[in-house]
């Protein structure tokens, strides 16, 4: 087997020609992703955002174990040849892998990295802050753009079938998500955290790019009864989960805005700093269950919402489970909405206590001041986009975590709307925290390094997590402890990583840099 060097190097100087002959026989057997693959993936593939539609990010594979995972080996390396760092969860199907970054999607052969082709979106003035993923329908594969356009691409050739305008970019939306397929919708958010930019997800659908619905989580200016106390922004720039027998669509909402000027927006905002559960084939709201109510800290609940069902307090339960950007662990029953469980999984200080409906309260001693407030955690929060990943021979929710305080100021002379103060971070402490969902409690921390991880978090039926560190490492740790079993240094780690088993092998993608590495147990 050549070294992954060697073949990206025959394989650059191939011709066109030769690359699209190369394609063509390799994709021309496929038969794209059957919508129905998503309710139970197979083995060789990891077909949408988050593996499945529960976020879960966890794989049946045991090949790899505690064991033996000392003695993986590099399989193959692809280097993007880009300048960003990659942020996205690969996609798998048909033996294809589909990875993203700003302004790019690469198609590879799964079992050698092999680039298959790659399409690059046109030159753009959009905020080329990072990319999820790209999303799969049938034989066409989905990008989002940094200047909030979705594009639709034959998988096996790359070619554009249609490209359409989720929202303005010259307003100041972008979008960097991973779209979700559920039957017949395209579900794709935006991000912008300029003020007049309501909140907004749309459904497209796949087959021709037509809008079939939009949720606004604020509605947009001078819409009449607004309950947001003026607030705009609780963008969806993170994949949501689905439950197909509810048929209820989870998405967790962005900041309100103005960010740091609370006077500004009277009242909770709803349904900003949120997880909201809606009815995919027409975009109503079925429930919300604020994280953050009125928000000053710029505390997005975007994060994964994760479901899972189990015992809870002696009952099965259908439950939702987030560790969201403010500091807190929230268990919901996910049929309605209600909290079951409210705790803190790292360092807060911003809350006098938790109401009635499970919601943290904010104490007003922490609001944005002129002289300054140190609060925990800092504006890039207990824990972010990352992903994390539920185990479930063990009930923990494992959560790329950051103990952080930060200085929040609101000054008028900066002005009473956009950003509207400043926050300066003091102290940051990454940690990988096993939450047990039955009783919020940590079970174990595994120290991370300073400041916030980048990588989310993949476990297996082996008792196995995979993930990364702030010096830029992959690790595998041993998912009942936490004790590391496994690490190399590839560069600072961005993504989610994910596992599939290609002719009786087990491989595990995580991206360093702008590399991605495949590792595998020596043949």
């Amino acid at each position: 087997m050549p070294t992954s060097t060697t073949c990206l190097r025959i394989f650059r100087h191939s011709s066109s020609a030769a690359v699209a002959l190369f394609a063509f026989a390799s994709l021309s057997s496929a038969q794209g992703l059957d919508p129905a693959s998503l309710l139970k993936p197979a083995r060789d593939s990891w077909p949408t955002y988050h593996g499945d539609y529960t976020g879960r990010r966890h794989s049946a594979l045991t090949q790899i174990t505690p064991a033996n995972v000392n003695q993986l080996t590099l399989a193959w390396a692809f280097q993007t040849g880009t300048t960003q760092q990659i942020k996205a969860t690969p996609i798998l199907v048909d033996g294809v892998i589909y990875l993203t970054a700003p302004d790019n999607i690469w198609a590879l052969d799964a079992r050698t990295a092999r680039q298959l082709w790659r399409y690059t979106y046109p030159a753009n003035q959009g905020f080329h802050i990072g990319h999820r993923g790209a999303a799969i329908y049938k034989d066409t594969v989905y990008l989002t753009t940094p200047d909030a356009h979705l594009v639709a691409l034959d998988a096996r050739t790359g070619k554009v079938r249609w490209d359409v305008v989720i929202a303005d970019a010259k307003r100041g939306f972008w979008s960097t998500n991973a779209p979700l397929l559920v039957r017949g919708h395209l579900l794709v958010g935006v991000a912008g955290d300029f003020d007049n930019l309501p909140g907004m997800l749309k459904s497209f659908d796949p087959e021709t790019g037509q809008v079939q619905w939009t949720f606004y989580s604020t509605p947009p200016p001078g819409t009449p009864d607004s309950k947001s106390g003026g607030a705009t922004g609780g963008q969806m720039w993170m994949t949501g989960t689905y439950d197909p027998a509810l048929n209820l669509l989870f998405v967790g909402t962005g900041n309100p805005t103005p960010v740091l000027n609370g006077a500004a927006r009277p009242g909770d905002n709803p349904w900003t700093c949120s997880i909201v559960a809606l009815n995919p084939d027409t975009g109503a709201l079925a429930w919300g269950f604020q994280a953050s109510p009125h928000d000053t800290h710029d505390w997005d609940a975007s994060e994964v919402p994760v479901l899972v069902d189990g015992a809870f307090n002696g009952t099965q339960r259908q439950m939702l489970l987030q560790a969201s950007r403010n500091g807190y662990f929230f268990v919901l029953d996910r049929t309605n909405g209600k909290s079951l469980l409210t705790r803190s999984f790292a360092a807060v200080n911003w809350a006098s206590g938790i109401d009635k409906d499970g919601r943290p309260i904010p104490n007003p001693a922490k609001e944005p001041a002129r002289d300054g407030r140190l609060v925990a955690p800092n504006e890039s929060g207990a824990t972010n986009y990352r992903s994390p990943s539920f185990d479930p021979a063990t009930g923990l929710l494992l959560v790329s975590a950051q103990d952080a305080y930060g200085i929040y100021f609101f000054k008028s002379d900066h002005g009473a709307y956009g950003w509207a103060g400043a926050n300066y971070s003091v102290y940051g402490r990454a940690a990988l925290r096993a939450v047990d969902y039955r009783t919020g409690q940590i079970r174990w921390s595994h120290d991370l390094g300073d400041g916030a991880s980048g990588a989310g978090v993949l476990t297996t039926d082996s008792g196995l997590a995979f993930t990364g560190d702030t010096a830029g490492n992959a690790m595998a740790v041993r998912t009942s402890d936490g004790t590391t079993l496994w690490h190399s240094g590839i560069g600072r780690v961005g993504t989610g990583p994910i596992t599939y088993e290609l002719d009786g092998r087990q491989y595990v993608l995580l991206g360093g840099g702008s590399s991605l590495f495949a590792w595998a147990l020596p043949e």
